[in-house]
């Protein structure tokens, strides 16, 4: 059987820098990711890629708190569905169109996502989680004071607004996606960690306002899946142990127990790297075969073993 990979492209797949956020920008960025991501296809991997949306549902909510005297508010699990549809819309359009050049016969298809919450998540109560672009101290000030966002710095990178971040139960299309993948359709699901639903009092689904963490959900879905291979896009080519001082160490392979080690002993940001290692060990607890954590362009060598981060058993 072909090995199957869940991809979990993180922002710098979507958005370069500050200076290229249009939608223009953003699928030129998506399509060099997804050269990339080809190249596993062309290799006969089975692929479902996820996706972030932090700075795409800020644009949406700040838009919507900008014209909201005009035009009803959008809510939060709204403007999670919106992003999913039009970035998955550009990562299906990429991927298709560069296996049409390799002439490679696959279909593509975005899967808008539910993933199940509990309304009791002490997430709720305590938001942690990052949208929207990174602010100055002084922007972040203004923007809390004026919308009642609540803002936190995010890991040496800027001020972020925050929201709540539940750990993901249940992924709610897992039967279609799994469908598609048996069907050999290359998957883009789970987009900026699902749309965050709970169950009323009779047993129906309804959205909350709240974000999951993409690398969590994507680690769920890989393990439900049973998927060989979990890869995390990220800015950097490594995993490092103390990232950003001058004592900084890349780290190209460690153990299930190392990376527990390390976590323990604080060497990952909660708001950076931390979610990814936390998902790399649940991942490898539940049977997966390794996680690899690198830059996007650097994916196909890092499964290779010739790049990037590896964590294996």
């Amino acid at each position: 059987m072909p090995k199957l990979a869940v991809v979990a492209i993180g922002g710098n797949s979507l958005i370069k820098d500050k200076d290229h956020q249009t939608v223009e920008d953003q699928y030129n960025c998506i399509f060099e990711t997804s050269q990339h991501i080809v190249k596993l296809i062309a290799e006969g991997m089975n692929i479902i890629v996820t996706h972030g949306n932090g700075p795409q549902i800020g644009f949406i909510l700040l838009r919507s708190e900008i014209s909201k005297n005009q035009l009803h508010e959008v809510p939060i699990p709204s403007a999670g569905a919106d992003t999913q549809g039009a970035i998955g819309y550009q990562i299906q359009q990429a991927i298709g169109n560069i296996l049409k050049e390799k002439g490679i016969k696959k279909g593509v298809a975005t899967v808008v996502t539910q993933v199940l919450v509990d309304k009791n998540d002490i997430a709720f109560k305590l938001p942690t989680k990052p949208i929207g672009p990174f602010l100055t101290e002084e922007d972040a000030q203004v923007k809390k004071k004026k919308y009642n966002w609540d803002i936190i710095e995010d890991a040496g990178r800027g001020f972020r607004r925050v929201v709540a971040s539940p750990i993901p139960i249940k992924i709610i299309e897992q039967d279609a996606i799994e469908n598609l993948v048996k069907n050999d359709f290359i998957v883009i699901a789970v987009g900026g960690g699902g749309i965050p639903v709970i169950k009323d009092e009779y047993g129906n689904l309804c959205g909350v306002s709240a974000v999951i963490d993409k690398d969590r959900a994507s680690s769920l879905l890989a393990r439900n899946l049973k998927a060989d291979y979990l890869i995390i896009s990220t800015p950097v080519e490594h995993v490092y142990l103390n990232f950003g001082t001058e004592n900084q160490q890349a780290i190209s392979e460690m153990s299930l127990q190392e990376a527990k080690q390390y976590c323990a002993e604080g060497h990952f940001q909660k708001g950076s790297m931390l979610p990814k290692i936390e998902s790399a060990i649940e991942f490898l607890e539940d049977g997966g075969k390794a996680v690899i954590i690198t830059t996007p362009e650097l994916i196909a060598d890092a499964v290779a073993g010739k790049a990037g981060t590896r964590i294996v058993k």
